[in-house]
Parts: structure tokens; C-alpha cells; sequence
């Protein structure tokens, strides 16, 4: 496969994160329907819908300094609002419990509803599974809204990064387990469902890297089988992490070990980031690449540094859940002519 990918084009260069604020319809119709959001990212969905099991997979929010914490899991905006200072997330939370179909239906009815009274915007489908079904799942994208691939409406991502799946590693941690999906992904692009319909631009969804040999595996693999990459997005919630209540008890169900996001994870987000986008410019074959960089990011304040960091789009997630809607107008406010 020859020539450089389709370039992902989302303005304002501001999204949210397949996290679960983007969940439902409801969901994804506000995120659409937002003036500030140049693009919506879907909560990360398989072929047939993840078993989601309510009493095992939650999420919190803390205040990354003194660790206080909701008294209840999984607060709504309105109850988050209520403690401003819990800007940091932990969750023990898998993928969507919708399946890929309910949101390639759902994005169709939304582009066509809304089409006559606001500007379109880009979709970024996050799908997950085992390389043989990231290939179904392009195919499928591909086939069912070929109308929108044509038109630039709409882009996928392998979520590569979930920490919270029992016994299967992120594979974006493997430089053997990315070849083989971004093999598999070259497969699908020559081999889809209707020989005619136009690629997808997709990019991959990678964990937060904290040795230099992770990023190096990531960099290999990109030279090996990633020349139709268009975007990475960095990065996923860290994992292995925990907090707990004043009385010392795992404030999530279980052991209360979960990935964590927010503002306690801005820094090494920051970091990712940054040396990815260096490492990118680094090699010819790879400086198209656009990095999506998310993680801790709430205000404008933190966009700039995001954007600062080599980030071409900034994605929300932990903050969407805090503050609603609000968190993308707020910085579109604060950077009020300066897009």
C-alpha cells in the first residue's frame, strides 16, 4: 500500500475521549450538537456489545490532593459540580455495552437529522476486539457508512489501552501484538465489503508510556506496518491504581483497582504527548501522524499545554464528566479568537 493516509480534519481541534459520557445516543447527539466540539469520539465499542455488569464496573471521581471522593459511584455532572476540586477519575470500567451496529446506526440518524441546521462534524468510531475483529469492525464501517467515509465524516480508532480487561494486556504495549493489528487493518482496506468504498482514516489508541523502550516498540511498529496510520491517540487511563475512602476501604467495587484519569494523570499525558510527537517528526515516513492528546485537560490553561506538547486535537474526558457540556464552551471562551 502506497501514498500517505487521508489527514484527519477536525475544527476546532477539540474533542471528547471514547470514555462513558459518550455512551448513548443522547450522548453523542449533545456532543454533536455542541458548537465548541470539532469532533465526537464514541465510547469504545466491539462487535457485539461488552457484558457490562453494574456492580463491578464503576467509576469515581477525587480530589487528587486529598483523595476525597463521592460518597456514591458513578456521579452524574450535576453531583460532581458539586465538589469542583475532584478533578481526577478512577474507574473500573470495561466498553460500551452498545454494539458497534447501535452506533453506526446511531451516527447515520444523527448526521442526517441535524444536517440541514448545523455544520457537520467528523465522527471517530473507537472500536476494540481481537485483530480478526478490528478487521469486521473496518469492514463494516467502511460498508454501512460509506456515504459518510466519502465525505471526511468519519474515522475509526483501536482502542489498543484498556487497562481494565482480566488477563489481556493493552497491546499497545506490544510491538508484535501492534504489527499484527495494523496488519490486519492493511488486510481489511484491500479486502472490505464493497470493493468500492473509499478507506477510513484510523488511527490507534495507545496506554501511558512511562520507560523509553514502550514508546520505541510503539515507533518500530509504526515503521513496520503503520504507513496508513493517520492519528494516535494519547493516552488511555494509567492502570493499577486505587483510591480510598477516610475509613481505608477500596472506594470502587472489589479491590477498588481501576485506571485513573483526570488531573493527576495531566502530567504524564503531557509527557506522552510530547515525545510521541517527537519521535513522529523524527522519521520522514511517520511525520503525517496527528496525536490526539488527552488526559487532564480542563480548562483552556490546559489545552494550551496540551496543544503546547505537539498535540494537533486535545480531547476531554474526566472533565466532561465533572463538568458537563460547559468544560468545551469554557475553552472556546478562554481562547476566544485564538483557534
Amino acid at each position: 500500500m502506497s501514498g500517505l493516509p487521508p489527514p484527519i480534519k477536525i475544527s476546532p481541534p477539540l474533542t471528547n475521549s471514547a470514555n462513558p459520557w459518550a455512551s448513548t445516543y443522547d450522548d453523542l447527539e449533545s456532543l454533536y450538537l455542541c458548537p465548541s466540539t470539532g469532533a465526537v469520539t464514541t465510547r469504545t465499542a466491539t462487535l457485539d456489545g461488552f457484558k457490562h455488569d453494574d456492580a463491578v464496573h464503576r467509576y469515581t471521581f477525587f480530589d487528587p490532593s486529598t483523595h476525597n471522593s463521592p460518597e456514591s459511584t458513578n456521579p452524574t455532572p450535576q453531583e460532581a459540580s458539586k465538589a469542583p476540586s475532584q478533578t481526577a477519575s478512577l474507574n473500573t470500567l470495561g466498553y460500551s455495552p452498545h454494539a458497534l451496529i447501535h452506533y453506526m446506526q446511531w451516527i447515520y440518524k444523527l448526521h442526517y437529522a441535524h444536517a440541514k441546521s448545523h455544520p457537520s462534524k467528523p465522527f471517530i468510531i473507537s472500536v476494540t476486539g481481537s485483530p480478526g475483529e478490528i478487521m469486521d469492525c473496518y469492514k463494516c464501517i467502511a460498508g454501512y457508512l460509506s456515504e459518510l467515509v466519502t465525505a471526511g465524516q468519519i474515522y475509526m480508532e483501536i482502542n489498543l489501552s484498556c487497562p481494565n480487561i482480566p488477563h489481556k494486556p493493552p497491546p499497545a504495549y506490544s510491538k508484535a501484538a501492534l504489527v499484527e493489528y495494523l496488519r490486519c487493518v492493511g488486510f481489511a482496506m484491500k479486502d472490505s465489503l464493497n470493493p468500492d468504498a473509499p478507506s477510513v482514516p484510523f488511527g490507534i489508541k495507545t496506554p501511558p508510556y512511562t520507560h523509553s523502550s514502550e514508546y520505541h516498540e510503539l515507533i518500530s511498529a509504526l515503521e513496520e506496518a503503520g504507513d496508513q496510520v493517520s492519528f494516535i491517540t494519547c493516552t488511555n487511563t494509567l492502570g493499577s491504581c486505587l483510591v480510598l475512602s477516610p475509613d481505608g476501604n477500596a472506594v470502587l467495587p472489589g479491590n477498588g483497582i481501576g485506571g485513573m484519569a483526570g488531573a493527576a494523570l495531566h502530567p504524564l499525558a503531557l509527557g506522552n504527548a510530547a515525545t510521541i510527537r517527537r519521535m513522529l517528526d523524527e522519521r520522514e515516513a511517520l511525520k503525517h501522524i496527528t496525536v490526539i492528546g488527552i488526559g487532564g485537560v480542563e480548562d483552556e490553561k490546559g489545552y494550551k499545554r496540551m496543544r503546547a506538547a505537539g498535540a494537533g486535537v486535545v480531547g476531554i474526558g474526566t472533565a466532561l464528566g465533572v463538568k458537563g457540556l460547559e468544560v468545551f464552551s469554557g475553552i472556546e471562551e478562554g481562547l476566544r479568537g485564538q483557534w
